[in-house]
């Protein structure tokens, strides 16, 4: 494809949300130049093999998939599959001086017994039955609306149509519903999980963006499910940029923009590659597929509110599945759907009191998923004919503020710590079972918020852009929630109003104003 000098849309930056943009822009028959500041696409949502000489390709940074529409798959005509985990969750925990736990997952039966087991009673089961029916409901109503122009909140309370849910998971912090409605300090926890994903928060916070983010967590696909990329979450979004190309769209690495000028109806977007010399190139539309930051930096704006990321990530590849201290659960259970770590309730008050405080969490709260055990793929076959696995383990209550007097310092010192805790749940150290790289060294890595707003340009390590929206037009909400103070120019980013995760609905909706839709 010839170069040119005016195109119908210039997408500014290649990550997954880029990039459906242009696939959708494309395939209407529009020109897209598409300009990516890494030397590859898929922002967050690339694999890659992290340990030398191991054949092993990681979802490095984004690892599940939830929040994307099946209309997308199927507009763009994507080569992708996920699987579905049969094992929802499993969390550790120590009673009457034994080594016990919840199991979520494996039929209906044995998760009931499993709670019986755990508190001694049918109650929470129950209790816990009835608040997922509550939001499932509200998935199945709000989801849908995602990928369709923006309502206004009176009427995405119409559409959920249940004043309860509407209170417990809008208006109330979600702290007020999981204390009524649980007894148990580790059920309650395994609920308020969900509500502290890349957000620091208390289940009270007055702010309610623990709500926001506790939606956005149980409402994906219309059943709240976390499902596996087949392949990693590189086979997202390298299937996506092939449908952009095979669109027509023309997708360039190594460019980075400097500069968009906009008059409202035209605009001028100025970029530089490699270490060339700067170049520009004219649009009828220009869509931003970076943080609200980047696009008033580059527009000349007022910067919006910093962002501030609250995520400690760790990429393992294991030997073996390490054995377990509670003998009634099998690792390969265990570990394939979400291990929880000191994941209590009052454990995550206390962890984020002590964040709060300046000092990162005595017993770091995180979380874990092994997504060979679902799909194997990504490993060589001789690795899983030799029974290595991978581990992903997700921390929570780590602002990036915690590891600003020394980036490395804090991050050792927080792995050590964070896997110790880990340990507690184990019969053998999990430094036992991890796997060597081609020189030698353990084949584990952590990623603090400072590293992901130096390696992405995440803003302030924030996984989301910022805070999450309710799904629905504050009073200066246009019609698809993408659209910024220049008609012209668009923000298909996590930042936009329904974005964050991986779902692709700020691509789509940038596409569908752009269009007219």
């Amino acid at each position: 494809m010839t170069e040119r000098d005016a195109y119908d849309a210039v997408i500014v930056g290649g990550g997954h949300n880029g990039l459906v943009a242009a696939a959708y822009l494309a395939r209407a028959g529009r020109s897209v130049l598409l300009l990516e500041r890494l030397t590859r696409t898929g922002g967050a949502a690339v694999s890659s093999r992290p340990f030398p000489g191991v054949d092993a390709r990681l979802s490095r940074y984004s690892y599940l998939v939830s929040l994307l529409p099946k209309k997308i798959v199927r507009d763009l005509d994507l080569n992708f599959r996920v699987r579905t985990r049969t094992i929802s969750s499993y969390t550790p925990t120590e009673r009457a001086g034994r080594p016990t736990g919840l199991l979520v997952g494996g039929g209906e039966a044995r998760t009931r017994q499993a709670f019986a087991r755990l508190t001694g009673g049918p109650g929470e089961y129950e209790a816990w039955r009835s608040f997922y029916a509550m939001t499932g409901q509200v998935a199945r109503r709000v989801f849908p609306t995602l990928t369709e122009p923006l309502p206004s909140r009176a009427q995405l309370r119409a559409r959920v149509a249940d004043d309860t849910a509407w209170r417990t998971l809008f208006d109330e912090p979600i702290g007020v519903a999981i204390e009524e409605r649980f007894t148990d300090d580790l059920v309650r926890g395994v609920v308020l999980t969900d509500a502290l994903i890349g957000t620091f928060a208390d289940a009270h916070d007055p702010s309610l963006r623990q709500n926001r983010c506790f939606l956005y967590h149980v409402i994906g696909g219309g059943t709240g499910d976390w499902n596996v990329p087949v392949g990693g979450m590189g086979a997202l979004t390298a299937a996506l940029a092939d449908s952009a190309r095979v669109a027509g769209a023309r997708l360039r690495t190594g460019c980075e923009v400097t500069r968009i000028v906009t008059d409202g109806q035209r605009g001028e977007v100025t970029y530089r590659e490699g270490e060339g010399d700067e170049r520009t190139v004219a649009a009828r539309h220009v869509l931003v597929n970076a943080s609200p930051q980047a696009l008033a930096e580059l527009l000349g704006d007022e910067p919006p509110a910093p962002a501030e990321g609250a995520q400690f990530k760790v990429n393992m590849l294991l030997k073996r599945l390490p054995r377990l201290r509670d003998t009634s659960v099998d690792p390969h259970d265990a570990f394939a759907g979400t291990f929880h770590i000191a994941e209590g309730y009052e454990e995550l008050a206390t962890a984020y009191a002590e964040a709060a405080a300046g000092a990162p969490p005595a017993a770091p709260p995180s979380e874990i998923y092994c997504h060979s055990l679902t799909d194997p793929t990504i490993l060589a076959p001789e690795l899983s004919e030799r029974g290595h696995q991978t581990l992903t383990l997700f921390g929570l209550h780590t602002p990036a503020r915690l590891f600003a007097r020394d980036n490395d310092a804090v991050r050792a010192e927080l792995l050590k710590s964070t896997l110790a805790r880990l340990d507690t749940y184990l019969a053998e150290p999990i430094a036992d079972c991890l796997a060597a790289d081609a020189e030698g060294r353990p084949c584990v890595e952590a990623k603090t918020p400072l590293d992901l707003e130096r390696d992405l340009r995440l803003p302030g390590g924030h996984i989301f852009h910022r805070d999450l929206a309710f799904p629905y037009a504050e009073e200066a909400g246009g019609r698809w929630g993408v659209e910024t103070r220049h008609a012209n120019v668009l923000l298909c980013g996590a930042g936009a109003v329904r974005g964050g995760g991986v779902s692709g609905i700020p691509g789509h909706n940038a596409a569908m104003a752009a269009l007219g839709a």
